[in-house]
């Protein structure tokens, strides 16, 4: 089964090795058929520390590293060249 991958935005990477992502995504509303937003805050592991405040970034779905983190930060190394 593949992995689910989203992207979001760094708002806090105070811990080690860990960044806070927010990721947004627009559904339409069942009854009034208008487009909101629905947000939700994920723990990623962060490796290298790489992740800053601010950064966009892409996470991907694994195996249960902690209590509240399942996701890894995708590094795109081509992206950075």
């Amino acid at each position: 089964m593949p992995k689910r991958v989203m992207q979001g935005t760094v708002v806090s990477d105070k811990s080690d090795k860990t960044v806070t992502v927010l990721v947004e995504r627009r559904i339409m509303h069942p009854v009034y058929k208008k487009i909101i937003t629905k947000s939700k805050k994920f723990a990623a592991h962060d490796a290298e520390n790489r992740c800053k405040q601010g950064d966009k970034v892409r996470i991907r779905e694994c195996a249960p590293l902690s209590k509240s983190k399942s996701y890894e930060v995708i590094y795109d190394d081509a992206a950075a060249n």
